[in-house]
């Protein structure tokens, strides 16, 4: 069963920036759209920030037994892989 994860922030300029996490097995699957923009934009490699948004998101879901720990770790692993792209 997948699992969806969503969430919205503005950068500098106030641009409105939607972001959605989606997990299907053990894949995650990034894409966001600014407002205004009419297609969605895929990720193969994350950005960084969308990540540490994202662990931060899942560790408080896990604290009220709403996400697992296997998230949260799988999470941390594509961080350390992500790392070691840059």
């Amino acid at each position: 069963m997948p699992s969806q994860h969503i969430w919205t922030e503005k950068d500098r300029d106030g641009m409105k920036r939607e972001v959605r996490a989606t997990k299907f097995g053990d894949r995650w699957r990034f894409q966001s759209k600014t407002a205004g923009d009419v297609d969605w934009t895929y990720y193969n490699h994350p950005l960084l920030e969308d990540l540490l948004r994202l662990k931060e998101i899942l560790v408080r879901k896990y604290q009220r037994r709403r996400a697992s720990a296997e998230d949260v770790a799988s999470i941390e692993k594509l961080m350390g892989e992500q790392s070691g792209h840059d």
